[in-house]
């Protein structure tokens, strides 16, 4: 916390105790006397250290805040046993503030206490023995102050009376109520200038108990009581603002400088431009906390108003809005301007109707809007007449803007960065406040110079952070929620500190005989590299699955082929492959971490114990492939290392929660995904370990089976009569299903398979397969590997119409090849019920 004396003379001096309210017999003391403001919180840690402090006890204030208070202010001293306590008009002769602080400091005093002890300051010279006077009030209350202390230096109180006069022989610290003095309304409205920065609710609270506990006064001898006032020595910076504005004013008017504004201690024009240097780079402080972009619009807006302007609006352009590229070209009178952003002073809601923020418009040539963003700089308006007032309330149809805008001082500053135009803000000044000057132009271009940048960054990371996931959108697959025999769900987290683009993937593969192949990998770092490697083994993974190689073959040639593409190609990969028909699983591990496998039956989850494998581009290391056997209702939760591991803790730990928090029931397979997640995240922030830093990939399909009664399988001999057969017994089996409507369409489809095939093949008999699910599946296996080709049959051709008719009538078809030949395949949408 920062005391109005930090606030307002940091630079010049600080509060001061200012006696002029002398005691009714006209005694007093004269002059300033710095005041030492610390405030002590209930941990005994002091939050305040007011630039008195610092001058008074030699600690900068860095040092101070934070620490114990007893430890900065020397509040235990043994006093000499060959002195007194001397009467006043003597110090004691010992270090240290005394018992009595030092009882307030630990709290064991419940009402204030004041006194004068004798100091050893470092740095104040020989003897380096300081007298201070000193009150201490204990506050109460819901903040965390404690305790309020005052303190100053005697020394600096000056007199006009001869040392020797004996009226001042006696000065010592007291109380008194304060509507014992005539000026108690004076007294109690300047307070709070000595009080740390705080809420109005807060301080009006501490100056309640400050008045009540009793007013810090100076007791002279004679019994003369002066009240401690603070005063401010220097004018603040309010007040010299103002007596700046009107010297300026003074000025514009050709009038001479009045001299009480001209004295004023320092240089007028000096005076401006520092604080015009002030307020740049406070405002530099307040912008651009953020990279986001809404933020960064309203932290601009905010910083101006009410200090320079009294309305802010912004416009940015529509590229950057939008969050696309460099905005490029010079804008002319078609570019649409979108209003972010609009600040004031004024009554709320005023503005809200009439200028709503979110609005698109373009500007015509003859106005100063148009002026500034082509040439790039501001545009000056000092007074707005009825003349461009009804000009600029035009472009508004059906709203009048004239009472908002007329008679106002405008200033209109482009944002820019590398010399385009983003946008512009339009400032406005009350009919009240002195116009828009030469320097508000300087100022508002370095200003608009500053907030160009920060949006600009702002601009530049949304750009970015849009491609970056749409390149990762891109190259990760659209799963549909449903395969056969297995529903599925998906989650991809990017990386929270390392990029928004990584390595990490899932896949699912359509097999043939209904069958399903599950990939989930990761690519070792982070960024394009990794995200652009990532793509190319997915893509290798699917070309592969589409073969129906095994699991361990596919994981030995992913990983001859990461060698061919470089050293620098590593990844972990989980492959496994599930056949509802045979309630199966066959998975390879190459150096990924282990499946979850969760019962149906009694709910249990285990992480499958899988040959762990090296990671793909090793080399020269052998993949083993194990086969388990699964249940209907089973579920499979594979994931990358992202979501159970963080640095400094444990592996083991992340699996762990993995496996417990995948055996929790959930409404959905998208909210079991969720509660996985969320379990982890608490894990690691319960253990202080942080967020999640790693991109996470994370696939759960729940293992539905296939039951036998919704398969049918014959083998057909390579005889042509065989096709006739295969027309016969799908019909029939389309009865028997409840499927006569597929009858016909099936029939045509089955007939222009089995003839290819029966015509291809050259031993083994063709196999014939229909499969009930979703939809219905038929599948047509021969030895043939040469897969067939779309063609288009002219009128003349004898053949090439087969696979045309078998693509105008399934809802979906396809070829793959096997390690004994081929399958060709199609689906037809099943009839609604």
């Amino acid at each position: 916390m920062e005391s109005g004396a930090d606030r307002g003379t940091e630079r010049d001096t600080p509060p001061s105790l200012g006696t002029g309210n002398g005691a009714a017999d006209g005694h007093g003391a004269t002059g300033r006397v710095p005041l030492a403001v610390v405030v002590v919180d209930r941990g005994g840690l002091v939050s305040h250290w007011s630039t008195g402090a610092r001058r008074l006890f030699g600690v900068p204030k860095e040092e101070a805040i934070g620490r114990a208070a007893v430890d900065l202010l020397p509040v235990s001293g043994v006093l000499p046993e060959e002195e007194d306590i001397p009467e006043y008009g003597a110090f004691a002769a010992y270090d240290g503030l005394g018992p009595g602080l030092e009882s307030s400091l630990d709290g064991r005093f419940s009402y204030p206490a004041a006194g004068r002890a004798r100091l050893t300051v470092p740095g104040r010279g020989e003897p380096g023995r300081v007298d201070v006077l000193w009150w201490a009030y204990p506050l109460v209350g819901p903040g965390r102050e404690r305790l309020l202390v005052l303190a100053a230096d005697t020394a600096r109180l000056h007199r006009d009376e001869p040392d020797d006069d004996p009226a001042f022989e006696r000065i010592a610290p007291g109380f008194a109520l304060h509507t014992d003095f005539p000026g108690a309304e004076e007294l109690a409205g300047r307070l709070p200038e000595i009080l740390p920065s705080m809420s109005v609710g807060e301080s009006a609270r501490i100056v309640a108990q400050v008045l009540e506990l009793g007013y810090p006064v100076l007791e002279f001898s004679q019994n003369d009581r002066v009240p401690v006032t603070p005063d401010w020595g220097v004018p603040r910076r309010a007040q010299r603002r103002a007596r700046r504005e009107r010297a300026a004013r003074a000025v514009a008017e050709g009038l001479p400088i009045p001299r009480e504004l001209a004295d004023d201690g320092e240089d007028l024009e000096y005076a401006a431009v520092r604080e015009r240097l002030e307020f740049l780079n406070e405002v530099s402080g307040r912008i651009g906390t953020s990279l986001d972009l809404a933020t960064t619009i309203l932290e601009v807006s905010r910083a101006v108003v009410p200090r320079f302007t009294d309305v802010a609006g912004t416009y940015l352009r529509e590229q950057v809005v939008a969050g696309e590229g460099f905005p490029e070209g010079i804008p002319d009178t078609t570019t649409m301007w979108h209003r972010v952003a609009v600040e004031h002073t004024d009554e709320p809601g005023r503005w809200d109707d009439v200028v709503p923020v979110g609005e698109a418009m373009p500007f015509p040539a003859h106005t100063p809007f148009f002026q500034c963003m082509t040439t790039g700089e501001p545009v000056l308006v000092p007074r707005i007449s009825e003349e461009m007032g009804h000009a600029i309330a035009s472009q508004f149809e059906k709203r009048d803007i004239r009472p908002l805008i007329n008679h106002r001082s405008m200033l209109v500053v482009p944002l820019k960065a590398r010399n385009v135009v983003l946008g512009f803000m339009i400032l406005l000044r009350h009919p009240e406040r002195p116009v828009f000057n030469d320097m508000d132009r300087v100022t508002g271009a370095e200003l608009a110079a500053r907030a160009g940048l920060v949006l600009d960054n702002a601009r530049m990371y949304t750009y970015q952070e849009s491609v970056a996931e749409t390149l990762q959108d891109s190259m990760l697959p659209h799963i549909p929620p449903r395969m056969p025999g297995c529903d599925i769900a998906t989650r991809y987290l990017p990386g929270t500190l390392l990029g928004r683009v990584g390595g990490d993937w899932f896949d699912s593969v359509k097999l043939p005989g209904a069958r399903t192949a599950l990939v989930v990998g990761d690519v070792m770092g982070h960024g394009l590299n990794s995200a652009a490697m990532m793509g190319q083994l997915r893509t290798a993974v699917q070309t592969m699955a589409a073969l129906d190689l095994p699991p361990a073959q596919l994981l030995r040639n992913l990983d001859d082929l990461a060698q061919r593409l470089g050293d620098n190609y590593l990844a972990t990969c989980l492959y496994a492959v599930y056949d509802p028909i045979a309630s199966e699983l066959h998975l390879a591990n190459a150096g990924h971490i282990p499946p979850v496998l969760v019962r149906a039956e009694d709910g249990r989850s285990e992480l499958l114990d899988l040959p762990t494998g090296a990671p793909i581009g090793v080399g020269g290391v052998p993949f083993e492939a194990v086969r388990v056997r699964v249940e209907p209702g089973d579920r499979i939760v594979m994931c990358t290392d992202g979501l159970v591991e963080v640095r400094g803790e444990d592996i083991g730990v992340g699996l762990a929660t993995l496996s417990e928090s995948a055996a929790h029931p959930a409404a959905s397979m998208d909210d079991a995904c969720d509660a996985i997640i969320r379990a982890l995240a608490a894990t690691f922030s319960a253990a202080g370990r942080g967020g999640r830093k790693d991109d996470v990939a994370l696939l759960m399909a729940r293992l539905n089976g296939i039951d036998a009664d919704d398969v049918a399988e014959w083998r057909l001999s390579l005889d042509p009569v065989e096709v006739s057969r295969a027309r016969a017994v799908v019909r029939e089996q389309l009865y028997d299903w409840g499927l006569a409507e597929l009858a016909a369409q099936t029939e045509l489809l089955v007939s222009e398979l089995v003839t290819n095939a029966v015509r291809h093949s050259h031993r083994r008999p063709v196999l014939l397969r229909l499969v009930r699910g979703d939809t219905l599946l038929c599948e047509v296996d021969d030895d043939d590997h040469e897969l067939p080709t779309l063609l288009s049959a002219g009128p003349g051709d004898d053949s090439g119409r087969g696979l045309r008719v078998v693509s105008t009538l399934a809802r979906e078809w396809g070829t793959s090849r096997t390690t004994t030949g081929k399958t060709v395949w199609f689906e037809l949408t099943l009839p609604r019920r």
